[in-house]
């Protein structure tokens, strides 16, 4: 039997930028779109550069045309999905309204340099190339999720946003997604705290509460994947929609 060595963020780390090397191609757009971001005080909370290759493959893998992402942050996230778009594609992202915004990041930026998170995303989307599919609505998430109504349902939905309103996020996507259509929802293992039940935060408790309403769900096949690398220890759920 093989010996059980511990391993540490670091070790995960170096494994992804040891994979990166092989399997991703240097990309200044996006190393502009982190650049950019960090230097208007957003917090470092996007996704990995694996993390959004995934996101791409697994949006391509379904042929997907209409994109919904929930909480679009400096538009990383949503430059990865809107390179998975073919030439007649489109993809709506959502995040807070500017008031929201200057207030979240207001502490980690010089007030002079403050830039609210959605021009941030609408000036990085334009330097990906993608003003022309990809739309940004501003507001509330759950009431701008409200007022969708899509003649043609959407392919492919990632939520990444507050993780306390998780179930009325995925309850809104199951109704704006085609059937056979993709919802994913990120950080939803949390170094292990949602497993572990001492924890009692809003965050963990919102991912509880979506795994508890997916129990009982017939409409949707889901699972949860754990994942380990630049970002710690988390995970992804994956569901289907039937």
């Amino acid at each position: 039997m093989s010996q059980q060595i511990a391993t540490q963020r670091d070790d995960w780390a170096r494994s992804d930028k040891f994979h990166n090397s092989f399997l991703l191609d240097e990309d200044p757009i996006l190393d502009a779109v982190l650049a950019n971001s960090t230097a208007n005080g957003l917090p470092e909370i996007a996704v990995s550069a694996a993390q959004g290759k995934l996101l791409k493959l697994l949006a391509t893998s379904i042929g997907a045309k209409r994109i919904l992402e929930v909480g679009t942050l400096g538009g990383y996230s949503t430059v990865w999905l809107g390179r998975a778009l073919p030439e007649d594609g489109t993809l709506i992202t959502l995040e807070l309204s500017e008031k929201h915004a200057e207030v979240w990041i207001l502490s980690n930026v010089d007030p002079l340099k403050l830039i609210c998170i959605s021009q941030v995303a609408r000036e990085n989307l334009a330097n990906a190339g993608l003003s022309s599919k990809a739309e940004v609505i501003v507001g509330k998430a759950v009431d701008s999720l409200a007022k969708l109504h899509p003649e043609v349902p959407f392919d492919f939905i990632f939520i990444d946003a507050d993780k306390p309103s998780n179930v009325e996020y995925f309850t809104e996507a199951k109704r704006l997604v085609r059937k056979g259509g993709v919802i994913i929802v990120d950080n939803v293992v949390r170094r292990g705290r949602v497993a572990d039940l001492s924890y009692t935060d809003d965050n963990v408790v919102g991912v509880r509460r979506l795994l508890e309403v997916l129990k009982g769900d017939k409409e949707v096949q889901a699972t949860t994947i754990a994942t380990v690398g630049e970002k710690g220890y988390d995970g992804f759920l994956y569901a289907i929609r039937k």
